[in-house]
């Protein structure tokens, strides 16, 4: 039986996974910040291969204890996905240092070290998956959020090569528009999700916004199946980033 963590593993494109996942017959820890999403995720995951954990990603307590949890409840990890994130739309004039820092807490420094915690628990031959977001794509009001994706991107190939060593594939999966409760940003109206999801199956060259099922199957075919490649980023964005159709 395979195991993995997936963090920010309770809803929309981490519960996919943790679904891909558990169909494949693995044993997952998952992590989650938002009560009602544990709730939901602990009713919709019954069974003995799912462990749901409240963990703040932006909490280096939290990652200490998720370490400690991950290892009495698995022992070891095959598969880390590394899916928090947080995104929130803020002008230039009206972003504080705070929506900053906590952009770069989370999206950043969580990720980091997540992967610096778990690390020395994943098997050799492991995998690490990052999901990140569709490259060269900008979008005003999200550069708290940009930025601090590109940072991980930055460490992620880093990483990709300290982990050679025990044969630790590192890469990442890049969404563009997806369909999830939030579309990937807190905070929105009803009246901007629906905006947000029409404006990406007009922009999008595919003219549809992609499913949470899409994103974790590429995610699992980097993390089980793509086993000569790392330090690779894949692009599930139906060809937005590769400038097809404009």
């Amino acid at each position: 039986m395979k195991k993995a963590v997936v963090t920010g593993g309770t809803h929309g494109m981490g519960l996919a996974i943790v679904r891909e996942l558990l169909a494949r017959g693995a044993e997952v820890v998952l992590t989650g910040r938002n009560e009602r999403n544990i709730e939901e995720a602990r009713t919709a995951l019954k069974g003995e291969a799912a462990h749901v954990v409240r963990s703040d990603a932006g909490s280096m307590a939290d990652i200490a204890a998720l370490g400690d949890f991950v290892g009495e409840k698995l022992g070891s990890v095959d598969h880390l996905f590394i899916n928090h994130g947080m995104a929130r739309f803020t002008e230039l004039a009206d972003v504080t240092e705070q929506e900053w820092d906590r952009h770069f807490a989370v999206n950043t420094k969580g990720s980091f070290f997540t992967v610096q915690r778990l690390a020395p628990l994943l098997n050799e031959g492991g995998s690490v998956v990052f999901t990140t977001v569709a490259n060269d794509v900008v979008f005003p009001g999200l550069s708290a959020y940009s930025a601090s994706k590109e940072a991980m991107r930055a460490f992620a190939h880093v990483l990709a090569v300290e982990l050679l060593p025990k044969k630790i594939r590192v890469n990442s999966v890049a969404p563009g528009y997806i369909k999830t409760p939030t579309m990937g940003v807190a905070d929105l109206s009803e009246e901007q999700r629906r905006e947000f999801e029409r404006q990406g199956d007009e922009s999008t060259p595919l003219r549809r916004i992609g499913t949470v099922e899409e994103v974790a199957k590429a995610a699992l075919f980097l993390a089980e199946d793509a086993t000569f490649s790392t330090n690779v980023e894949l692009a599930v964005d139906g060809g937005f980033a590769q400038g097809l159709g404009h």
